[in-house]
C-alpha cells in the first residue's frame, strides 16, 4: 500500500475536482481494510476511485482509496465464473474469458470498472437476454465501515448480499467479486446510422424504432442514440458536423436471423453507415464506439414505464441541433430478462421498466446549470411515464439523490446503512454513488 497527501489518480471523468486530504493506492484487500479502519479512527470520509467513469461530483477532503492496482482476473472455465479485483475493467474480463468461449455481462465501454458498474446494477450489451450484471454475482468481498473484511454471499451476510447488488457504494468498499459468465463467443451486431438533418428523418426513425422494439425477441438488445457530431477530421466523413440518429443492435442468434430482424430498420431509408455484421464477442465494444479518452461531462437518466412517439419526438427536439449545448441521447430498450427477478433477489429497482432514456453533455465551454435546466425540461416531458432515475448513469449530479430506488427498496437500504455505517463514513445521503467508477 502506498499513500500520499496530494497525488490523485487520473480518472476518465475530468469535469469535477478531486481534492482529497489523503490518497491510498491499494494493492490488496488488507490495504483497503487498513485504510478504512484508519479513516474511521480519524473521522475522515472515504471515497473510492477505480477508473473514474461514474464520478458523481466533486470530492473535497477525506480519504480517497484508489483500487486500480487491484486488477487481477481469474477465469474458471469449468464453473463458468470470473473472480474480479476492484480495479479490473470489463475489457480485461472480456479478453480473459474469450479463449474459453465465455463472456461477462459487460456494458458498452470496455474501460469501465467492472465492480462499481455491477454494484449499480449494470446494464449489459446483452441485457434483454441475460438480465442485469448484478443478477449474476455469486459473492463479494467487502470492507465495511467497522474495518472488517467480509465475504458476502447468499449464505453469508445475505442482507448485505441483497443490498450490494444494485444498491450502489454506500455500504463499503468491495475488493473483489465473483460473477457468472455466459456462453457467448460471437454475436450479430453493430449500428445503422441515419442523417437526422434530413426532412422528417428524426421523427420517422424514432417512431419506427419504437414500433420495432415491440416485435423483437429477448435475444436481441438494442438502443437508439442521437447527437450532433462535431465537424472534426478525427471523425469518419459521413458523420462530421451532422446530427446523427443511430440504432445499435446486439443479437446472439444466427446471422441470417439477425438480418431478418433488422430489415425493418434498413427499410427506414438510406443510411449514412451500416456496420451490422457477425463479430467475435471481443469486438462487441465497436457496436457503440464509446469515446475511450478522458473528458468532462454531466449526465442523468430517466427510467420509463413506457414511451410514446410524441414524447420521444419532443425529447429529440429539445436535445437536438437547436439545443443550447451538445447533448447525447441514448434510449435503451429494456424488458426481457431485465424484468425477471433473479434466483437470489437484489436491490436493482424498476424491473417493470420498458425503456431507459439517458442524457449526457460534454462540459466543454458549457456550465452545469445550463445543462441541468435542459434536463429539467426533458424530465418534464417524460414525467407522466417516469418511474425513477438510474444510479449508474448519474454523472455529476452528486447533490441529487431522489429516484434511484423505489420507496420500499430505499427504506430497506437505508436501514442497512444505519446498521453498518452509522457515522456515514462512506458519505452523503443514501441513494447517490459518491465513488469514481
Amino acid at each position: 500500500m502506498t499513500s500520499a497527501p496530494a497525488r490523485v489518480p487520473t480518472g476518465f471523468q475530468t469535469g469535477f475536482t478531486v481534492r482529497p486530504d489523503l490518497v491510498v493506492e491499494a494493492a490488496r484487500a488488507e490495504d483497503v481494510r487498513t485504510a478504512v479502519a484508519d479513516a474511521a479512527a480519524r473521522g475522515l470520509p472515504v471515497r473510492v476511485h477505480a477508473t473514474g467513469h461514474g464520478l458523481s461530483g466533486a470530492v473535497e477532503g477525506g480519504l480517497l482509496i484508489s483500487t486500480r492496482r487491484m486488477d487481477c482476473v481469474e477465469i474458471d472455465p469449468v464453473r463458468r465464473t470470473a473472480r474480479i479485483g476492484a480495479g479490473v475493467t470489463w475489457g480485461q474480463v472480456i479478453e480473459a474469458a474469450a479463449p474459453h468461449g465465455l463472456a461477462p455481462l459487460n456494458g458498452s465501454a470496455p474501460g469501465v470498472g467492472a465492480v462499481s458498474y455491477t454494484l449499480g446494477g449494470g446494464l449489459p450489451i446483452l441485457a434483454r437476454e441475460f438480465g442485469y450484471a448484478a443478477d449474476r454475482v455469486r459473492s463479494l468481498d467487502v470492507v465495511t465501515a467497522d474495518g472488517v473484511l467480509r465475504h458476502v454471499s447468499p449464505h453469508s451476510e445475505p442482507e448485505l448480499f441483497w443490498a450490494l447488488r444494485g444498491g450502489g457504494h454506500r455500504l463499503g468498499v468491495v475488493t473483489r467479486m465473483e460473477v457468472d459468465l455466459v456462453e457467448v463467443g460471437r454475436l450479430y451486431g453493430g449500428s445503422i446510422a441515419f442523417d437526422g438533418d434530413g426532412d422528417g428523418v428524426g421523427d420517422r426513425v424514432i417512431r419506427r424504432y419504437l414500433e420495432w422494439t415491440r416485435t423483437v425477441p429477448d435475444t436481441l438488445t438494442s438502443s437508439l442514440s442521437a447527437l450532433r457530431f462535431p465537424d472534426s477530421p478525427r471523425l469518419p466523413e459521413p458523420m462530421r458536423g451532422r446530427y446523427v440518429i443511430s440504432v445499435r443492435v446486439a443479437y446472439t442468434g444466427e446471422t441470417a436471423g439477425g438480418e431478418r430482424l433488422v430489415a425493418p430498420l434498413r427499410a427506414i431509408g438510406p443510411a449514412l453507415t451500416d456496420s451490422l455484421r457477425e463479430m467475435p464477442y471481443t469486438d462487441s465494444h465497436t457496436i457503440h464506439n464509446d469515446p475511450p479518452f478522458p473528458h468532462a461531462y454531466y449526465g442523468d437518466a430517466v427510467v420509463l414505464g413506457d414511451l410514446d412517439a410524441g414524447r420521444a419526438v419532443r425529447t429529440l427536439e429539445l436535445t437536438g441541433p437547436k439545443a443550447p449545448m451538445m447533448t447525447v441521447v441514448q434510449l435503451n430498450h429494456l424488458g426481457g430478462a431485465l424484468a425477471a427477478r433473479p434466483a437470489v433477489d437484489n436491490a436493482v429497482p424498476y424491473r417493470e421498466a420498458a425503456f431507459l432514456l439517458r442524457l449526457l453533455s460534454p462540459l466543454d465551454g458549457t456550465d452545469v446549470a445550463s445543462v441541468r435546466a435542459l434536463y429539467t425540461e426533458v424530465a418534464g416531458v417524460l414525467a407522466p411515464l417516469a418511474l425513477g432515475r438510474s444510479l449508474n448513469f448519474s454523472f455529476g449530479g452528486g447533490d441529487r439523490t431522489e429516484g434511484f430506488h423505489d420507496a420500499r427498496t430505499r427504506q430497506r437500504l437505508a436501514g442497512l446503512v444505519s446498521r453498518h455505517d452509522p457515522a456515514s463514513l462512506f458519505g452523503g445521503s443514501y441513494g447517490i454513488s459518491r465513488d469514481g467508477r
